[in-house]
């Protein structure tokens, strides 16, 4: 399970960032296309927070869906995840949203 280790990632950056701060919200994006569940980091969230300045904190995450715009014929699509086809048949398509992952705010007492 990759979201662990994305979880342990988003808390030790927070945590290096915010050092002397108890942090009571982390916003997260987690795009439809990156692969990550984010049902599967706001189970991981509580467990890794654990012992930290982030014990306690609201995870909040966001979940763009996922837009593409085909090159062969322009067209722009929500793609059926995991495979980008656009609906003309071709797979040369270029991902306008959906792909990012990163923390978007954190809020500190």
């Amino acid at each position: 399970m990759h979201e662990l280790g994305i979880t342990e990632a988003v808390v030790a950056t927070v945590t290096e960032r915010v050092p002397d701060g108890r942090v009571t919200a982390v916003r997260l994006e987690i795009g439809a296309l990156t692969g990550v569940v984010a049902d599967s980091v706001r189970f991981c969230f509580d467990l890794v927070t654990e012992g930290t300045s982030l014990e306690g904190a609201a995870l909040e995450i966001e979940e763009p869906a996922g837009r593409c715009r085909c090159r062969a014929c322009g067209a722009e699509f929500v793609p059926d995840w995991p495979i980008v086809i656009c609906p003309c048949g071709s797979a040369d398509a270029e991902i306008l949203a959906g792909n990012d992952l990163r923390i978007l705010s954190v809020r500190v007492a």
